[in-house]
């Protein structure tokens, strides 16, 4: 492993002797430990190192960046050429600043050292677990890892930050099979600083599981109609990044296509809508102490009440719309639970559908999107009557977020994201 803080030092110090009196530098290692397995018998341990290095300059308004996986001499030497040569061709503009002097700190989350012999226990059990209780499941895959970096942000302005984490994540690959019967691959996984709870208890595992084997009976869906829909914590949280890229982003928000755009403060989705960026969660394994801008990160809420608090700006795109930068660049999603059970929800529907994930393109514009309902089961008279093939779904994204029929009291931490179930109405469901 290299010393990055020499590193990094080293850099400035490169950087400062060319003349550059505005920059950022990020240099950073990784070492993965990965465990795999294949048809349920371990057939590969390996350790994977990585590095890394990147520089941007800025000038006169002109902005430069480069990176590279080379920490020598001359690797550092040659980044931050690339990053100057990159400048001086550039468009001068004025947005085209680094952030403010951060007081410097170091963050550390997570188990930095592995506990590779309790991993594969757990891992073992796990399987042993699903063999036992799954008997139609083909767990095909499972890859189990333990990655431990080492970060260092440092901006001219006099920010340093650096962050040592260490987390687990483990993801199985899965299909159903019974006699001549068979089901498409599905994937899930999990996230966790920790080991302490058995991994078939994390995220929608065991539901993947279930739902693989019911998948075994499925059945095109008749008809067309318009109904309810349920999302799972999986795919809503495909569903707000969509919101997201739609309706929040500094892309959108800078080329003035957002339907949003003029909407702050005002009542944009249901109240029972509440979702927050988390900076430092300890149920979140992928939360971020520090923003790519190089702010120290906040928790940010975005929909209270259904009501719009923030867009999700960074640096340059506050600069472009003269709005606050917000101080959150991850994607460590919480929507509140809401009051009523799963139970009840599914329950309470006439005619719909539970979508477990969606295979479709960006929504337009105006929201409207369209695709495929993956892993999906049909619901009639408040009964689930079966998984079923072949479906679409269509409807507009923003009235997905308020038409809401119910929130689930339930939620799933997979340790990126803590979601409930959602049901909402005037979706427009498509079998063969």
């Amino acid at each position: 492993m290299n010393d990055i803080l020499k590193v990094s030092d080293q850099l400035t110090a490169l950087l400062r002797g060319k003349g550059i009196s505005i920059f950022e530098t990020r240099v950073s290692e990784s070492e993965k430990r990965e465990l795999n397995t294949e048809k349920a018998d371990f057939n590969l341990f390996r350790t994977i190192f990585n590095c890394g290095v990147s520089v941007t300059v800025i000038q006169d308004g002109k902005k430069g960046t480069a990176s590279g996986n080379d920490l020598s001499d001359a690797g550092l030497h040659q980044v931050v050429t690339d990053a100057m040569v990159a400048m001086a061709s550039a468009i001068p503009d004025e947005a085209n600043i680094i952030a403010e002097e951060q007081s410097p700190e170091t963050f550390r989350t997570g188990c930095y050292e592995a506990d590779m012999p309790r991993l594969y226990d757990c891992v073992k059990t796990m399987m042993d677990s699903i063999a036992q209780d799954y008997p139609r499941v083909n767990l095909l895959q499972v890859i189990a890892d333990h990655t431990s970096s080492h970060e260092i942000y440092v901006n001219s302005n006099g920010t340093r930050f650096e962050h040592f984490d260490g987390a687990y994540s483990v993801g199985i690959e899965m299909s159903g099979s019974d006699g001549e019967k068979n089901t498409g691959l599905d994937y899930a996984g999990v996230i966790t600083h920790h080991l302490d709870l058995p991994l078939l208890s994390q995220g929608s595992l065991k539901q993947h599981l279930k739902d693989t084997e019911a998948s075994l009976n499925s059945v095109p869906l008749p008809g067309k109609f318009e109904g309810t829909v349920i999302l799972t914590p999986d795919c809503l949280g495909y569903f707000l990044y969509m919101l997201a890229s739609n309706y929040l982003m500094g892309s959108v928000i800078m080329e003035g296509t957002s339907q949003w755009l003029n909407r702050l403060g005002e009542q944009v989705a249901s109240d029972q809508i509440t979702v927050s960026l988390k900076a430092r969660d300890d149920r979140l394994a992928t939360a971020q102490p520090f923003t790519g801008d190089g702010y120290r990160a906040e928790d940010v809420t975005v929909l209270s009440k259904g009501v719009l608090k923030t867009f999700l700006l960074n640096l340059y795109a506050a600069k472009k719309t003269g709005q606050p930068v917000t101080k959150n660049t991850g994607f460590a999603l919480v929507m509140e639970p809401g009051n009523a059970s799963l139970a009840d929800i599914i329950a309470s529907v006439d005619q719909g559908l539970i979508v477990g994930g969606f295979s479709g393109g960006q929504p337009g514009a105006n929201g409207e999107f369209s695709g495929v309902a993956k892993n999906s089961f049909y619901v009639e008279h408040g009964k689930i009557v079966g998984a079923v093939t072949e479906t679409m779904i269509n409807g507009n994204l923003e009235n997905v977020f308020k038409n809401v029929i119910a929130v689930s009291r339930e939620q799933v931490c997979d340790g990126s994201t803590i979601l409930p179930w959602l049901a909402c109405s005037g979706i427009v469901i498509s079998g063969k």
